[in-house]
């Protein structure tokens, strides 16, 4: 092969935009577009002439204007990038109903194997049986874990997981010629996804109002149980970060009125070797292995949510699932009995179950235990520090894996929950969940998972007196102003949503964006 001679341009000029190179620490950095030109290239490549079109009439008719970049410059873009995503592996995420715990390592080396990280669903059943003994395994110690009678493996994520048992109930009422039952019971403090999935299964929402401890009152939902109701959607702990102590009850409540009973376990995390769901009454329930067992949380990417079902609902379970035949497993493509049918293609996402099984077997029963008292011992500690400087709606009790906090604390101050979550960018933490649950005005939701030590949990307490000092105090400008020490200033969010920039364009104007 023969040396290019074609040669190009030593320094290509970078003209109508900031270098990336002059600063080591940009404030803000540039798109690859700003930084490169349409007339060059980090790389050498030969003309090439075309005689035959084989696209079929498909060429492209205007110019694919990519930036020509050299590879020092492309590399350091996403490397400055990276410095600026916030991620758990850079600090904590006191972000409250999602359980945004340390993914560990160990999880991340199990799943990379070649004999889980190379198969593809459509290899024969022969080739996989590692994997599906893996999966197996999983759901057998779910199933364990929650003391249910049958798992469905192939929902990826929380409300896919919801839209699953929901799906397992409505097959079940139909079975039973009780398709009249058009009704789900949802509390006012359920995660949006519940009423959204019974919506679209076709039932019609009712809400159930919560007490004044937070929680919901059996009384409450006996009065609004009746024949058209299919099933009860209630989240345990609750997302007031409190356990429902009348659960047992409600369950027995609802059975006896012929409904179900579909728990949302997004917070699993808090009784997981604790506290067997299937002793409490429920018939389905979500486990999102992302906020339970250290698989990675969500982001678009790969997720998973098996759900466990009871008794009861075992036999409306989707396909496929795995099953044993003697030494064999086979994986079970059509449906068999009362099955409500396939859910999605294929079995589900495999990085997750191998990362999900390592955690489980890393802990043990012991651990797995621990590691739920433990979060409910950090957000108990966050509670009892910051309790004389934040107000609390539901202060007469201990809380489980998250404390909840209003906003009554800032009343007078001219400062709202928004602007003091702005304020904690500028102290490097990210936000808590804001304005939720919605039974809770400016609710403030903080919860710190097992995964923080004492020292962190320490550093976030400080620096959250600080700033209910500050604010106490009357030095609105820090709050309302902030972030000012973040890569972008505080944006015009309003203007953002009705006016989004979609699409970057080369003229200064357009490039406006909503700050």
């Amino acid at each position: 092969m023969s040396m290019n001679t074609q040669g190009r341009p030593t320094a290509p000029a970078h003209t109508g935009s900031v270098s990336a190179s002059g600063s080591a620490l940009l404030p803000s950095e540039p798109l690859l577009f700003e930084i490169g030109d349409h007339d060059h290239s980090g790389v050498d490549l030969p003309d090439v002439e075309i005689n035959e079109d084989r696209l079929a009439g498909l060429r492209r008719k205007t110019p694919l204007d990519l930036p020509g970049l050299t590879e020092p410059e492309a590399m350091r873009h996403y490397v400055r990038l990276s410095r600026q995503n916030y991620s758990i592996d850079s600090g904590m995420y006191p972000l409250g109903s999602c359980t945004m715990k340390h993914n560990p390592r160990l999880n991340e080396k199990m799943a990379r194997l070649p004999g889980f990280a190379d198969i593809h669903p459509l290899q024969p059943v022969s080739t996989v049986q590692g994997a599906l003994g893996l999966i197996e395994q999983l759901g057998h110690w779910l199933m364990e874990l929650t003391n249910t009678a049958a798992v469905a493996m192939s929902p990826k994520a929380g409300a896919h997981g919801e839209l699953c048992g929901m799906m397992a109930i409505k097959a079940a009422h139909e079975a039973k010629g009780q398709g009249h039952r058009k009704v789900v019971l949802v509390p006012e403090s359920a995660h949006g996804t519940n009423p959204a999935t019974a919506a679209f299964l076709g039932y019609s929402v009712k809400s159930i109002d919560a007490n004044e401890n937070g929680t919901v009152d059996v009384a409450a939902v006996k009065a609004a149980l009746s024949d058209d109701v299919a099933a009860i959607m209630l989240t345990n702990p609750n997302t007031c970060g409190l356990f429902e102590s009348q659960i047992i009850e409600i369950a027995q409540a609802v059975h006896d009125a012929g409904a179900y009973f579909y728990c949302d376990g997004a917070n699993f995390n808090a009784i997981m070797g604790v506290v067997r769901p299937g002793d409490l009454g429920i018939d389905a329930m979500h486990i999102n292995l992302h906020k339970t067992f250290s698989t990675p949380h969500g982001g678009g990417g790969p997720g998973s949510g098996p759900v466990v079902l009871s008794e009861a609902l075992a036999p409306f379970a989707p396909v496929p699932f795995v099953r044993r035949n003697g030494e064999t497993l086979e994986m079970i493509e059509h449906v068999e009995g009362g099955s409500f049918g396939r859910l999605t293609a294929f079995h589900g996402q495999m990085g997750m179950y191998v990362r999900a099984l390592t955690y489980m077997l890393s802990h043990g029963k012991d651990g797995l235990a621990q590691a739920a008292r433990d979060a409910v011992l950090n957000a108990n500690y966050i509670k009892a520090r910051l309790q004389d400087l934040f107000t609390a709606p539901f202060n007469g009790q201990p809380v489980m894996h998250e404390v909840l906090f209003d906003d009554a604390f800032l009343k007078g101050t001219g400062i709202s929950t928004l602007d003091f979550a702005k304020a904690m960018i500028d102290e490097g933490f990210h936000p808590m969940t804001m304005y939720f649950p919605l039974v809770v005005h400016g609710a403030m939701l903080i919860e710190p998972t097992e995964s923080e030590s004492l020292h962190t949990l320490d550093f976030f307490i400080e620096t959250m007196r600080e700033l209910a000092t500050d604010a106490k105090a009357g030095n609105a400008e820090r709050f309302t102003a902030a972030p000012v020490r973040a890569p972008l200033r505080r944006l015009d969010e309003t203007r953002a949503a009705r006016q989004p920039r979609l699409k970057w364009q080369g003229d200064a104007q357009a490039r406006q964006a909503a700050q």
